[in-house]
């Protein structure tokens, strides 16, 4: 083909991005961003980057549109020509673009959301904790639907595991871009002010592509914290009570502010960092003790500046405010603990008793914080207390709106993060406790690994201790394949304290992982709660019992659609169990980000559950990518934690019960035939002989081993031979990346096939929720697939046999997604991600090319060439900035 003119690539590059119906506001801020980064790449780029990477662009843009085997060639063509050192500057360039393109989608969520908050009647009221609730009233009187909305909990659950690609540095950069992209929406009207902030942005963007883009070393644990740590201190601690605030709001209307609230603070938030040991030998029990100690370090320094925030502005005289009889009482047992402090404050406060009050508490908070024994509080439960009284005194002396405004926010953050801010939860393989516990009983001298199984029970009665029992509690067994693998918990943790020591109070959570796992769960659940320990901590809780569910591992090993069917059925059986043991059951859900892993939109896939099974609770992993894009913004974050506490509330509610019941009947053999014909597929795929080594052969998933994403190995062994040892995240992260996002989508068509029913299967996808949310999460998976691309990765494997069948299942799942839902392409009645995903696909093409070619270098040669490894990590960063996400 011949070269094209710049006004015939101008013309391509145009009438592709017009084609795009992309809102003008949000279309201005690409424009804006990206011809900013054009001057970079020419100032501080190579000589004749810029023409390179515009060349690249409008290759594959045009390969992208007409489809043509010359126009694709042309484009791999110019990839192939660049030397190493330019295809690396092209690399880091469309990475800068991607990053670009998210932080301006972002800020486009975040700029509907304000517009929708500023109307009178809000437009995304449907799915609202308040809507819920209106809704939840009508069906089963206001009264029940009070007591359900105050017993509602959402618990999100932070984890380190690897799948964010990007540097925290970049990160950071990236979030000082959003705030001079707010600030240059406030400038537009004054041209001066517009262009300090793009002289501002174009330094950042300068600064972006001068950051090299890949970690040098892999973080430790304790920096995974602090990573998680910002998340909290940007965005959660204010965020959080903002959403019980528009709750109330919503509820109460005028009066709201003035009154004590209707809503009960729903999030407890819980993290895995630091305490996830499970395949990670990083993490140790000094290393769990550390994480706490930050934790609590940044909550309480967060209720102190908000204490000294209220009281300073509690400048209400006792003539119009008068103290009640308890504050004034208070004020005594405060003045007689820090006497010179109440002096000072009385005096700058003569007439002010709760100012005076609130201040001397903010100093009580930072002595819990540098851990001042005279003056510290022992627990948030006398915290509370002391906020309350001076929330009834400001009510009893005719001040309301100074005793459920501010004040009240600061008692539903305590309410919610306590003085630990998440509960640490421990997890660890069953296989490592059997190990110990023969150790322990054998009676020699004990290995280092059980002599650090044993030191993390000690470090969790000492957490306990110092930060309450919500602090750590919760201990979570991978892989439980009998009841003896929970009770040997409880018997590690008596024998770590020995006769005398304080045994730290467990809630043992099994975590069922694999298909047959899922299947025994019930039998097991059965049996483990006849153990004595079980038996005591169930009645000291009221008969709580919390398990979890793995939904990576059922999918590596059975495929997507079999793994969704087995955990629904897992699902309505443990729930089926836990209502006539009358036990009150929480599912905990170890969703990843990648659809692969049971990743998608949380709500729908809430309301798609079996009935009994969420009752109002819903506890899910948060990792990587995901924790940042949800919780990241606090518009955003505000929206999300709505929307999924919504869809909890809504999940019991007896209509939504009855859809699931009754469609999971009536389309049972539906079920039935999918399961089977779907698993037969999956394995004539991974248990094909080799099928392991071609697996590392036609996608990157031995390079991104090399990328230094987290603390925890990518795999559990050191083969390759055995798909076994292969950690889900790397399986679903090695498929995205060569455009293939096998994980999530293979078998489906198949499994659809089999039911060959057209009529009833559209039938099923209107009827059943389950069906409709695998379906739709499929057609997002595709989506983001690309069959030319894919074709150039199977190529590399030697493999004819295995590379046909994974096309032919593409061909097919694609053919049968689209025929159920009724539309003529992917993504049909979903236009906005439908946009995104073909405003991106081309310039991944692009990166998808430079990975290409670096990997049949590095394929072709007997020793790695590091040059050429680099590239591809670099084209592996920037593929996971495009799709948005890893695994």
């Amino acid at each position: 083909m011949q070269e094209l003119t710049q006004t015939q690539a101008i013309d391509i590059v145009g009438r592709f991005e017009a084609g795009q119906e992309i809102p003008e506001e949000m279309r201005g801020d690409v424009r804006m961003l990206g011809s900013l980064l054009g001057r970079v790449l020419r100032e501080s780029g190579s000589e004749g980057l810029f023409e390179d990477v515009e060349r690249l662009r409008t290759a594959t843009i045009q390969a992208y549109t007409d489809e043509t085997p010359e126009a694709f060639a042309k484009a791999a063509g110019i990839a192939d020509s660049f030397t190493v050192e330019r295809a690396d500057e092209v690399a880091r360039a469309f990475t800068c673009y991607f990053h670009l393109v998210n932080l301006v989608e972002e800020h486009q969520r975040v700029r509907i959301l304000r517009e929708r908050d500023a109307r009178p009647e809000r437009q995304d009221a449907a799915d609202s904790v308040a809507a819920a609730f209106t809704h939840l009233s009508g069906e089963v009187g206001e009264e029940t639907a009070l007591q359900r909305l105050q017993s509602l909990r959402f618990h999100p659950v932070f984890t380190a595991h690897p799948t964010e690609a990007r540097r925290r540095a970049i990160s950071t950069s990236i979030r000082r871009l959003a705030t001079l992209l707010e600030e240059h929406d406030g400038a537009v009207r004054s041209g001066a002010q517009a262009r300090r902030t793009q002289r501002r942005m174009l330094e950042e963007i300068d600064t972006l592509w001068r950051t090299a883009p890949l970690r040098s070393e892999k973080p430790s644990p304790t920096d995974e914290v602090r990573a998680v740590m910002a998340v909290f201190d940007d965005t959660l601690f204010t965020a959080v009570p903002h959403v019980y605030r528009r709750v109330d709001d919503a509820l109460q209307g005028a009066a709201s502010g003035g009154r004590p609230p209707v809503v009960r603070p729903f999030v407890r938030l819980g993290s895995w960092v630091g305490g996830d040991r499970d395949g990670n030998p990083f993490v140790t029990a000094s290393v769990t003790r550390k994480a706490a100690g930050i934790a609590s370090e940044h909550v309480l320094l967060g209720l102190e500046r908000a204490a000294l925030r209220i009281g300073r502005g509690l400048t209400l005289d006792a003539a119009t405010t008068p103290p009640s009889d308890a504050l004034v009482a208070l004020w005594q047992r405060l003045k007689d603990a820090d006497e010179d402090a109440a002096k000072e404050i009385a005096t700058r406060s003569p007439d002010e008793p709760h100012r005076r009050i609130v201040l001397l508490l903010a100093r009580k908070i930072a002595a819990t914080r540098t851990r001042n024994a005279d003056l510290a509080y022992r627990d948030p439960e006398h915290l509370l207390s002391d906020l309350r009284v001076v929330q009834d005194s400001l009510a009893a002396a005719g001040a309301p709106r100074q005793a459920y405004g501010h004040l009240q926010q600061l008692i539903w953050q305590v309410e919610s993060f306590g003085f630990h801010l998440a509960e640490l939860e421990v997890r660890q393989h069953s296989a490592v406790h059997r190990a110990v516990l023969a150790e322990v009983e054998a009676g020699g001298a004990l290995s280092d690994q059980a002599e650090e199984v044993l030191e993390l029970f000690r470090v969790i009665a000492f957490l306990q201790e110092r930060y309450g029992p919500r602090a750590a509690g919760r201990y979570v067994v991978s892989f439980t394949q009998s009841a003896d693998d929970l009770a040997t918990v409880h018997r590690l943790a008596r024998a770590a304290v020995g006769p005398a020591g304080t045994v730290p109070v467990l809630d043992v959570v099994p975590l069922f992982e694999t298909f047959a796992d899922l299947r025994a769960a019930p039998g097991i659940l059965a049996e483990i709660v006849e153990h004595e320990e079980f038996r005591t901590r169930l009645d000291a809780t009221g008969r709580r019992l919390e398990v979890m569910l793995g939904y990576s591992d059922s999918s590596k090993d059975v495929g997507p659609v079999a793994a969704n069917l087995a955990l629904y059925e897992a699902q309505a059986e443990i729930a089926a169990w836990a209502d006539r043991e009358g036990i009150e059951l929480t599912l905990f859900h170890g969703r990843g980000g990648a659809l692969g892993r049971g990743g998608g939109p949380a709500n729908s896939a809430i309301l798609a559950q079996p009935p009994h099974s969420v009752d109002g609770r819903f506890k899910l992993t948060e990792q990587g990518e995901v924790i940042f894009a949800r919780y990241g913004d606090p518009a955003i974050a505000i929206r999300h934690i709505d929307q999924v506490a919504a869809a909890t509330l809504m999940a019991s509610a007896p209509s939504n019960e009855q859809r699931n019941s009754e469609a999971a009947a009536r389309y049972a053999d539906v079920a039935e035939a999918m399961d089977a014909a779907s698993r037969e597929r999956f394995f004539a795929l991974v248990k094909a002989d080799g099928f392991a080594s071609w697996f590392a052969r036609v996608t990157p998933m031995e390079e991104i081993g090399l990328l230094a994403l987290g603390s925890r190995p990518a795999r559990r062994g050191l083969s390759v031979e055995s798909l076994e040892d292969l950690r889900a995240i790397p399986w679903v992260f090695a498929w995205t990346q060569a455009r293939i996002n096998l994980a999530g989508w293979f078998g489906l068509g198949t499994a659809l096939e089999a039911v060959g029913d057209e009529d009833r299967l559209r039938a099923a996808y209107r009827e059943w929720p389950l069906l409709r949310t695998l379906v739709d999460n499929v057609g997002m998976s595709l989506a983001k697939t690309d069959a030319r691309i894919a074709r150039q990765y199977l190529d590399l494997g030697d493999r004819d046999d295995l590379a046909q069948l994974v096309l032919d299942e593409l061909e097919l799942t694609r053919s049968w997604v689209i025929r159920v839902t009724g539309g003529e392409q992917l993504l049909d009645g979903k236009p906005v991600l439908q946009r995104a995903v073909k405003m991106r696909s081309p310039y991944v093409d692009a990166l998808s090319l430079i990975q290409l070619r670096a990997l049949r270098a590095l394929r072709a040669a007997e020793t790695p060439d590091p040059e050429q490894q680099r590239l591809l990590l670099l084209s592996v960063s920037g593929v996971a900035a495009g799709l948005q996400n890893t695994g």
